[in-house]
């Protein structure tokens, strides 16, 4: 749950692969668009397609990369086109703090996980996001998990994730209160094409459940 009162909820956009998707997201003021780099997901895109993609983001709209588990040569070379890294593997503190931008930890809601522990372990963090649990799946998985796991006043600002869609956001965003909400599939037509409907839907459920 966020760490301070706040009147808006922050969205993520995540999984581009198309230089529309990423126009349309923009117009609808979403906060930070998300490039998933690793190459096991269907929605990946190489360090040449990043470039191009992230030339199309205006500037006060934060580029994100996602890896797992990934070289760091690799991350190294993607950070002339990114603002913010994610990080969504098994990465040590040490390992996420070793690049010159900040950033977030994904968490995987594991049955045994104790979020109070891991926002103590992953200080540094900006945000900790926090994703359904599915074995050796990293991400992506379209479902959704027990919200009331997430604890009160955690140290650090939670972006909610997993399964997310206009039909369910606003439900999130009343019982979480999050910092922040990330979408991939919910907002999709097919991996890695977005609908414009959705994506509208999904910002319009975001801003009438931050009203109530």
């Amino acid at each position: 749950m966020s760490a301070s009162p706040q009147t808006r909820t922050r969205i993520k956009f995540c999984g581009f692969t198309r230089g529309e998707d990423i126009d349309l997201a923009v117009a609808l003021g979403v906060d930070a668009l998300g490039f998933v780099i690793w190459p096991k997901s269907a929605r990946s895109v190489n360090v040449e397609q990043l470039a191009a993609l992230s030339a199309r983001v205006p500037a006060f709209v934060t580029r994100v990369g996602l890896f797992v588990d990934q070289p760091a040569e690799l991350i190294e070379q993607c950070l002339p086109y990114l603002d913010m890294l994610q990080f969504h593997g098994n990465e040590t503190p040490v390992e996420c703090q070793r690049f010159s931008l900040p950033w977030m930890k994904a968490l995987r809601m594991r049955d045994e996980i104790d979020l109070t522990h891991e926002a103590e372990r992953y200080h540094h963090a900006q945000a900790l996001l926090l994703d359904a649990y599915r074995p050796g799946t990293p991400g992506g998985t379209g479902e959704t998990f027990d919200w009331s796991r997430i604890p009160a006043n955690l140290a650090k600002p939670v972006i909610l994730a997993g399964g997310l869609s206009a039909d369910n956001i606003a439900d999130a965003v009343r019982q979480v209160a999050p910092y922040a909400v990330d979408v991939s599939g919910g907002i999709e037509v097919s991996h890695g094409c977005k609908d414009a409907d959705k994506m509208a839907s999904f910002v319009r459920h975001v801003a009438l459940a931050d009203t109530r």
